[in-house]
């Protein structure tokens, strides 16, 4: 009995000493934030120092469970640093699933790498980061951070939520501030969200969110940055650079910007200004010179991949560029400025928000915002857009990155907010023309030409570039709903000037046709189906964006098989309504040819969750109608 009893205090007092130890076991979280959860987010703190206008100091304290191999993203364990930012401290530790403490993480374990690939010029540009590979799931990672920065032109973004699948368990926001810069904030979709504001003084701003249930990904759903609460913050009177800023106004904004970070970096040698005379020769259309400028630079400069605030805002100089032939999208963007400045064409540096889908610089909120950088080109009451980062792209095509959205020019006299480029839908174009002929077998061969305008442009070009096996991948995707398909001989035709690209395609396909007694069935839309691939959401809670209307036109020739008459034929179809238009016709020519014309309209916009089923009954329409079989009798 005394050996059964010492046993049990033994055993005891060792689960009471891992009781106290452990923290953070999976089992003490809530089951409404594992619910569709891949990671919960323990605590996402951080605390934010500003001491004056030159010192920032930043505090870290993210703790999340990662519950499956898909949360691993959500860890977030990493920082950089630079000439103006400094890690002060880093480290993590990892707990298993009952919350007892497995390994600990110093700085030195941390990877440590270049934040940019293939330039010496920001070598001092550095990224350090956890690369952990865990034993087993569920397991906690705690990691925590300080650095210090002269930097104050960038207070971090706040989101209260980062990702899909990411639940919240404790979010700390603190900011702390002296009076007289000018802190101010902007709260961004609070409503729907347990978010409570603690502090808000003229010294102190504090935020604390809980219990934040994990966000299921619904299609066609708006950016993450669009629909999950946040807080942007800024100062009026900050620090960038080695200089002190205002950004009272845009105006304001934008004269320093021009005045105090890009002066001095457009200089070039006698020599290369020379030679950009000499190529521009005697014309004097200054978009024409600009073009010329434009080709120059594709042909000789590539881009180096540098995000907008890491290597700085003040773009390295374009005596740099030249000398190098290399550079990140402010370097070349200044560089072509310079080059165009030797010819005497106008041109200005324009920040912006860089990506597929389409995000605007705030314009009531004056700060520093964008991580893209492109060249504004005047042009009588409107601007010329360069993507001076592209080898590839015709002169003045803005494509799918930048265009429709609030971008910032700055101005000689100040910054002004613009509207890039709205490509409009039907002016999105994919014309299809081409012609098939299906054999008594069922086996098919034809050839189609695409030919592709607007943003369809920039989602096809990049075909032209393709190694042969993607460009392969490609087409077999694309013609998903061709069985046994082999492709013949393609060519492209890439015409810059009218920004058109055209694409040639010979293919072929065994068993098309399937054969049933005396009968054969096939597709007749062999070449553009819509999949009508839009997932049923059941209460569904976001509501959706097609960010970009467009206009497909088909029209091709059906050559039938001899020996073989019509028995079906599907009916023409119209479809009207606020999505958009769909019409099919088909036309009988004679027993053995048959013309299939299709159109296909959509409409860009911004739909409330409640119209989604609707939406979702117009596609489904639309494939039905594309998959309409024609019947042949053998005779």
């Amino acid at each position: 009995m005394k050996n059964l009893f010492c046993a049990l205090f033994f055993f005891l007092y060792i689960a009471n000493s891992s009781a106290q130890k452990s923290i953070y076991p999976i089992f003490s979280i809530p089951d409404s934030l594992t619910q569709n959860a891949n990671a919960v987010l323990r605590l996402d703190r951080m605390d934010i120092v500003i001491a004056s206008q030159r010192s920032m100091n930043i505090k870290m304290q993210r703790v999340v469970s990662v519950l499956n191999e898909k949360g691993l993203k959500d860890i977030d364990a990493f920082s950089h640093y630079d000439k103006t930012t400094s890690i002060k401290n880093i480290e993590a530790i990892v707990y298993d699933a009952l919350g007892n403490e497995i390994k600990k993480i110093k700085r030195k374990d941390f990877k440590d790498q270049s934040a940019v690939s293939g330039s010496t010029l920001f070598s001092d540009n550095r990224v350090v980061y956890l690369d952990y590979t865990p034993i087993s799931y569920p397991f906690t990672i705690a990691f925590t951070c300080e650095t210090e920065t002269s930097n104050t032109a960038f207070i971090p973004q706040w989101y209260f939520i980062g990702n899909y699948y990411e639940s919240v368990e404790k979010c700390i926001l603190n900011v702390t501030f002296p009076k007289g810069l000018g802190f101010k904030k902007k709260e961004f979709r609070f409503d729907s969200f347990n978010i409570k504001k603690t502090a808000d003084t003229d010294t102190n701003l504090s935020y604390l969110a809980t219990n934040i249930v994990a966000q299921k990904q619904e299609d066609l759903s708006p950016s993450p940055s669009d629909l999950f609460p946040k807080v942007m913050m800024g100062l009026e009177n900050f620090h960038l650079e080695g200089v002190d800023g205002n950004a009272t106004t845009w105006e304001a904004f934008g004269k320093w910007y021009g005045d105090k970070i890009l002066t001095g970096t457009t200089v070039l040698t006698e020599e290369t200004k020379a030679k950009i005379k000499a190529l521009v020769g005697d014309e004097k259309d200054p978009v024409k010179k600009a073009k010329i400028i434009y080709d120059y630079v594709q042909k000789k400069s590539r881009y180096v991949n540098i995000a907008v605030g890491i290597g700085g805002w003040k773009p390295m100089l374009a005596t740099d560029v030249d000398r190098l032939g290399y550079g990140d999208c402010k370097a070349l963007s200044n560089y072509t400025k310079a080059l165009l400045q030797a010819v005497d064409v106008p041109s200005y540096n324009t920040i912006l928000y860089g990506d597929r889908y389409k995000s605007d610089i705030q314009s009531d909120f004056v700060s520093m915002q964008g991580n893209h950088m492109i060249l504004a080109i005047p042009n009588k009451d409107n601007y010329i857009w360069l993507e001076c980062t592209s080898q590839d792209d015709p002169f003045g095509y803005q494509g799918i990155f930048t265009d429709d959205r609030d971008v910032l020019v700055v101005k000689p006299e100040g910054g002004e907010i613009v509207r890039t480029k709205i490509y409009d839908d039907k002016g999105n174009i994919q014309d299809g023309k081409g012609t098939y002929t299906i054999d008594g077998t069922g086996n098919f061969s034809g050839t189609l030409k695409i030919a592709s305008q607007g943003s369809q442009y920039a989602l096809k070009s990049r075909v032209e570039n393709m190694q042969p096996n993607e460009k392969e991948e490609h087409y077999k995707d694309y013609w998903e709903n061709i069985n046994n398909l082999k492709l013949g001989k393609i060519t492209f035709s890439n015409d810059k000037e009218n920004i058109r690209f055209t694409e040639d395609v010979q293919l072929s396909a065994t068993n098309y046709g399937t054969l049933t007694g005396n009968k054969m069935i096939f597709v007749v839309d062999a070449f553009n189906q819509s999949t009508g691939n839009i997932k049923r959401v059941r209460n569904r809670k976001n509501p959706f964006q097609i960010q970009r209307g467009y206009l497909d036109t088909d029209e091709i020739e059906i050559n039938l098989p001899d020996g073989y008459s019509i028995e079906f034929l599907p009916s023409n179809y119209e479809l009207k309504g606020k999505f958009g238009e769909y019409k099919t016709e088909i036309i009988k020519k004679d027993n053995n040819k048959l013309t299939y014309k299709r159109s296909m309209f959509l409409n860009k916009g911004k739909y409330s969750n409640k119209e989604y089923d609707e939406y979702r009954l117009f596609m489904e329409q639309v494939s039905r109608n594309d998959n309409a079989k024609i019947i042949l009798t053998k005779n």
